[in-house]
């Protein structure tokens, strides 16, 4: 009996002690400020144009303002860059026909500036079936590949400062085995996946493209009660952060290409947001305060510019 109470009082501690030797200490790291405030500011970005270059689905009847894969292609590259969570995507390719609406309205829609244009197009795109037929079973694959090239536009200087294009494709194969399995007509899902992967594969350039250069806004009041800025919650802008002033830069032609370009301008200061207001993109202001050691020119205040410290 005695022996029978040791077995058990062992395998009791046993137990206890496999138990403690599971139990693992998770520790939390502080998010750091820039994970804390989400400080991704926004940059204003508009699709202008994506169109069908390929002779595909280019009949008789065929309307180049109304191509279903040109739109298909706007539609998943504006969806991909709406899931980054980096941009303001302003609307272009149907403009006319909002602002055709709003006129019938009392509420006119005000058109938002971007700071980049998106001008794309699917330069290939192709399909075939390839397939295996051997004594008891037979194989269907179907393929689709294409291709699609973008332009990034600033727009304030109109050049284009990426350019690239990438390819895409996806496949579906059915097998049969002795008359018995899968059989398939034409997937046309085939021709979403090819050119969202393709697109995909250059969503990531485009968006390091754009934020590289900082993040810009401009005074819209400078009032002894009051100082604002162009900007507000929607573009990332919080309670807290800071903002270099800098005075616009001369502009001046560049003799080896005959373009106008603007020097860099001299920081004089900064702001501090204090709180933001308004209720869309294109009426949101935040107010600040503003230290430096030179006076700002309230009646010229088109000639400051509030951009972000890298």
């Amino acid at each position: 009996m005695t022996t029978l109470k040791s077995i058990l009082t062992i395998c009791l501690l046993a137990y206890s002690c496999s138990i403690m030797a599971q139990r693992t200490t998770e520790i939390v790291e502080p998010l750091s400020q820039e994970q804390e405030e989400g400080m991704t500011l926004k940059r204003k970005v508009a699709i202008g144009r994506f169109s069908n270059e390929t002779q595909y689905a280019k009949g008789i009847f065929y309307d180049r303002e109304n191509d279903p894969m040109g739109k298909q292609a706007l539609d998943i590259l504006s969806s991909k860059l709406a899931a980054s969570g980096k941009f303001l995507l302003l609307e272009r390719s149907d403009l006319e026909t909002l602002l055709e609406e709003s006129n019938k309205s009392d509420n006119a829609i005000a058109t938002l500036g971007a700071d980049y244009m998106i001008i794309g197009s699917i330069t290939e795109y192709g399909r075939k079936n390839t397939g295996k037929n051997k004594v008891f079973s037979s194989e269907k694959t179907q393929t689709v590949e294409a291709a699609v090239a973008i332009r990034l536009v600033d727009v304030s200087t109109g050049l284009i400062i990426y350019s690239d294009e990438a390819k895409g494709a996806a496949e579906l194969t059915t097998k049969t085995t002795m008359g018995l399995g899968g059989q398939a007509s034409f997937d046309a899902t085939l021709s979403d996946k090819a050119i969202s992967e393709a697109i995909g594969q250059l969503v990531e350039n485009i968006i390091n493209k754009c934020t590289n250069a900082p993040w810009k806004t401009y005074f819209l009041a400078y009032e002894p009660d009051a100082i604002l800025i162009a900007g507000g919650h929607s573009q990332g802008i919080k309670e807290g952060m800071t903002f270099a002033i800098k005075t616009k830069g001369k502009k001046v032609k560049n003799p080896q290409t005959g373009i106008i370009i603007t020097l860099p301008g001299k920081k004089i200061g900064e702001v501090k947001v204090i709180s933001t207001g308004g209720d869309t993109p294109e009426t949101e202001y935040s107010f600040v305060e503003v230290s430096g050691t030179t006076e700002i020119n309230a009646n010229n205040i088109g000639n400051y510019i509030i951009e972000e410290s890298k």
